[in-house]
Order: structure tokens, then C-alpha cells, then sequence
């Protein structure tokens, strides 16, 4: 979510020490949602200003049946930096759908959203995806 390995790892770091701090007191964080959560509102604090979307990524259009194909074409990072350069609460979204981990109704709690706000984000992210995949890898987007 931040674009930099090592601003992510001292968020990382100081949710971990802020859990245990919370624990040493006898408040420990009450679920395994709490360290995701804590961890995004760090993110979204530094990145506040930093990370812009590509130029000319914001051409929406349908999801291909090839999607899965192209992103396995993909460097991590290429995937890491294009979530990263997303808005809120997309970038979010994104990151935890294309973590694979959560559900449906997982992801809207950890982030605290309604349904239609979760799906309209994660379908639009998802079409501009699809897009920027388009136009990095048109042979694959073709066939």
C-alpha cells in the first residue's frame, strides 16, 4: 500500500509493537481483523499525499476471461505498484482481494464498508485493472 518496502516494513513493525504494547496492558487486540485495520489506517497516513496513478489508467472497460493469463505475466511488484497508485478505499480493496486470504464480508469489516460502497469500488478497481493489463500486455488482452 505504500509503494516503498521499507516504509511498509515500519508499519508493519510498529503495528506488531503497538499489539504487544496493547497486550503487556492486558487490551489485546480483540481479532485478527484489528492488526489488518490498524496496519491500513498507518499506510493510508503516510501515503496520504505520496503515491499518484499512472497516467491514462483510469480507462475503464470489462473484465477478460484471460485476466487471470495476464497476471500471471506480471512481476509482484507490477501488481504491488499499480495497487498502491490506486485511491482509497480501492486501494484497499484491491490489495485484499488480490491477497486472496478474506471473503467478501471479511474485506467490507476490516475496512468498515457497506456493501454497495465495497462493490462499486472493487468493480471499478477491478475494470481498471483489467484496462492497465490491456495496454501492458495487448497480445494476451487479444487472444
Amino acid at each position: 500500500m505504500t509503494g516503498e518496502a521499507p516504509k511498509a516494513q515500519d508499519i508493519f513493525q510498529d503495528t506488531v509493537r503497538e499489539a504487544a504494547f496493547l497486550a503487556a496492558k492486558g487490551e489485546a487486540p480483540p481479532n485478527r481483523y484489528w492488526f489488518f485495520r490498524e496496519a491500513r489506517w498507518r499506510c493510508l497516513d503516510v501515503v496520504a499525499h505520496g503515491v499518484q496513478a499512472e497516467e491514462g489508467t483510469k480507462k475503464a472497460c470489462e473484465i477478460s476471461p484471460h485476466a487471470s493469463e495476464q497476471i500471471e505475466q506480471l512481476e509482484p511488484e507490477q501488481l504491488a505498484i499499480w495497487i498502491s497508485a490506486a485511491p482509497e478505499p480501492q486501494r484497499s480493496i484491491l490489495a485484499l482481494y488480490y491477497l486472496d486470504e478474506f471473503n467478501y464480508r471479511e474485506m467490507m469489516s476490516m475496512l468498515d464498508l457497506k456493501l454497495y460502497e465495497f462493490a462499486r469500488a472493487l468493480a471499478s478497481g477491478r475494470c481498471e485493472f483489467q484496462a492497465w493489463l490491456n495496454a501492458t500486455l495487448p497480445a494476451a488482452a487479444e487472444e
